[in-house]
């Protein structure tokens, strides 16, 4: 693990496992395009895209593809409450089930790639750097992601260690990502954008589930799941899952000896008896591990337990408690350098959160939310010589409170107003309102604005980290940092323009203050010197050719401008905050065959990226390339697939300061098959 802020690398480890067995890429890849271009021809030349005589149904019973159930897809990360995509006033995209499937992504940060107002960016075998509109700086701080309703991020640094969030993909009901500014109803963090993953009950996965296969980088995996019934509607399912992933490569193609293995379990119970009682309990155990020098290992392990219940007190009111806790262990050797010798850094985290929501109406032209949380973090640390968090152990608590009011002001008119207030050990208060209003237009259009303010509250990494650990460090963390704060302006558009295309605009101006820094020095102290702007827009389109088959293009537009504050001072001048492309372009295709066959293609375009090492600053190259699945449903109980990923390049490189030591994602390939009872 690499902790990089404004360019200073103050902890780096070279992660490295023997090279896994060659495969005849260049084959793979003419297979795979083949197929590709056999199935357009297909279309082309006047095959029926309608539903053969044979009807035979996938393993998890996929529909045909619907922009119609698109648009009428219930989400809640923008109003805390179910709602209609195509009603819902912020820039919002969804991942649903299917396309996760269609896909054939094996992850969540694969999978989310298909919203396209996120930049990801692989930047190892089990390393991704995510973001939404900017600040892709290593420890992307400012997006907050939830799990189910459990919040992921990690206090020690602000940012989310992506290689131990998993699900059985075929679990996962949607993901809702929302960019832009979500801390009203969420709180801090929420600044660039909310990640909402939400799995599906255990009443829609019944039966027995089995997948399992492999390829040249997905080397082998393997997934179960077992739903049954414990009464009269309760519901529960357990499952397991473990795969090993190879190494990715450097820019002369040799291994960079990073492989990553990783297993997890877990359950879920839902108690659907009571009409006014819905009671959801689940939870995961998992463990990590990534090769780097010497023979060791980083180690990640963890586990948590969610306890949801729903009460609707009324046709026009309803409440929700819930409660979790996580646990969080992480172990990384850390080699010896002209700083220090080698040690062991341990990371033990437990999280303790509450959170209380209700949710009325007042005369019919009020709908009110409000709720109250909690959240008590116990974080243990077992410090090196080089780098160090002090106090070594810190217990630290949140407080929060919310209140949200959507007011119709006329028919198709519709004004909302709240805020959340939240109280925590670093800086006290912190206020994050936001006002947002929706202009129904017509009965499939809608417009949309809003004005809201977010705050990034301060970490261990900005608070506690000292490097080395010793009397005179090159580093040090800072009592006096305060938030990060923005404040954001935002315009959109949703609708269907004409029968079967669909689109959404959203355009968005934010400023930001106190962001972070590093203060030259004899000893590097990080601070709150810099501000900046940035502006752009996303815009996506779906396309229904026919039944069966749907287009979507998106296109991301990013403009940054970070600076110092007069007076102040940064190693970098704020240059190392703006590690994100300008452009962005993504086309995706899904189309059912004939024969019980799908096939989904997608390209997409990246533009170049600057990344800062110390004052130097390096160039990313712009890339293009293309992922293909092709799936064949045998019969109702069984389907096989093939997926190529990156197919039009040997390896590129998406993350990290260009040199020949970068590692560089390679083209791969997997088999899958399915087996469902």
């Amino acid at each position: 693990m690499t902790f990089r802020i404004s360019g200073l690398d103050i902890m780096d480890n070279t992660l490295t496992k023997p090279s896994p067995l060659p495969v005849n890429k260049s084959f793979i890849r003419s297979a795979l395009l083949a197929l590709f271009f056999i199935a357009q021809l297909m279309l082309v030349t006047g095959f029926s895209l309608a539903q053969t005589q044979d009807t035979t149904p996938s393993p998890r019973g996929l529909k045909k593809l619907s922009l119609e159930e698109l648009m009428n897809l219930d989400v809640t990360s923008v109003a805390k409450q179910p709602e209609p995509y195509a009603e819902a006033p912020a820039a919002i995209q969804v991942v649903s089930s299917d396309e996760i499937h269609r896909s054939g992504a094996s992850s969540i940060p694969e999978a989310l790639r298909l919203a396209n107002n996120l930049d990801v960016a692989q930047a190892s075998s089990g390393t991704w750097d995510i973001s939404a509109r900017g600040f892709n700086a290593g420890l992307s701080n400012k997006l907050l992601v939830l799990m189910d309703g459990r919040t992921i991020y990690t206090p020690l640094y602000a940012g989310m260690i992506w290689n131990v969030q998993d699900y059985l993909m075929a679990d996962i009901d949607r993901i809702e990502v929302v960019s832009g500014p979500g801390g009203t109803l969420w709180g801090a963090n929420a600044v660039n954008g909310v990640i909402n993953i939400t799995s599906k009950s255990a009443q829609d996965t019944q039966g027995l589930y089995f997948e399992g296969g492999g390829g040249s980088w997905l080397e082998d995996f393997t997934g179960a799941r077992y739903g049954g019934v414990l009464d009269s509607n309760i519901y529960y399912r357990v499952y397991g899952k473990y795969f090993d992933r190879g190494s990715e490569v450097y820019a002369n193609g040799n291994s960079a000896n990073d492989a990553w293995r990783m297993g997890q379990g877990g359950f879920r119970i839902d108690d659907e008896a009571d009409t006014k009682n819905k009671i959801t309990l689940q939870g995961d155990l998992y463990g990590s591990s990534l090769n780097i020098p010497a023979g060791s290992s980083q180690t990640y392990n963890g586990g948590n337990i969610v306890g949801r219940w729903s009460h609707p007190i009324s046709p026009d009111s309803d409440m929700s408690l819930e409660l979790y806790y996580d646990w969080t262990y992480w172990f990384d050797p850390v080699a010896a350098s002209a700083f220090g010798p080698a040690g062991n850094l341990i990371d033990n985290l437990d999280t303790y959160n509450a959170d209380f929501q209700h949710h009325f109406h007042i005369d019919g032209s009020n709908s009110i939310i409000w709720g109250l949380g909690y959240r008590f973090t116990h974080d243990v640390l077992q410090n090196t010589p080089v780098i160090a968090f002090l106090p070594a152990t810190l217990d630290h608590s949140l407080y929060s409170g919310f209140a949200q009011d959507e007011i119709s002001l006329a028919s198709d008119w519709f004004f909302t107003i709240g805020s959340k207030l939240e109280h925590d050990d670093y800086t006290g208060y912190e206020v994050e309102p936001s006002v947002r209003l929706k202009w129904d237009a017509a009965p499939k259009e809608m417009f949309w604005a809003a004005v809201s303010r977010a705050v990034r509250e301060p970490s261990r990494i900005d608070r506690d980290v000292v490097a080395p650990n010793n009397a005179t460090p090159i580093l040090a963390g800072s009592s006096a940092f305060v938030s990060e704060t923005l404040i954001a302006y935002e315009l959109g558009y949703r609708g269907e323009i004409v029968p079967k295309i669909s689109t959404s605009i959203s355009t968005f101006f934010n400023n930001y203050d106190s962001l972070r820094s590093l203060t030259p020095g004899s000893t590097v102290v990080i601070a709150n010197n810099l501000a900046g702007q940035t502006w752009g827009g996303e815009l996506t389109a779906d396309y229904q050719m026919q039944d069966g088959w749907l287009i979507h293009v998106g296109y991301d537009l990013l403009n940054e401008n970070i600076w110092v504050k007069p007076g102040a001072s940064d190693i970098s001048n704020g240059l190392e905050d703006t590690s994100d492309p300008a452009n962005q372009v993504f086309l995706r295709s899904s189309v059912d065959l004939p024969g019980n066959f799908d096939l989904s293609p997608a390209f997409r375009w990246v533009d170049t990226r600057s990344v800062v090492s110390g004052t130097t600053v390096g160039m990313v190259p712009s890339y293009l390339e293309l992922d293909i699945r092709v799936g064949w449903h045998l019969d109702k109980n069984v389907e096989i697939s093939v997926v190529g990923q990156n197919l039009l390049q040997d390896h590129h490189l998406e993350y990290g300061f260009p040199s020949a030591t970068a590692e560089q994602i390679s083209r791969s390939v997997y088999g899958k098959a399915v087996l469902q009872l």
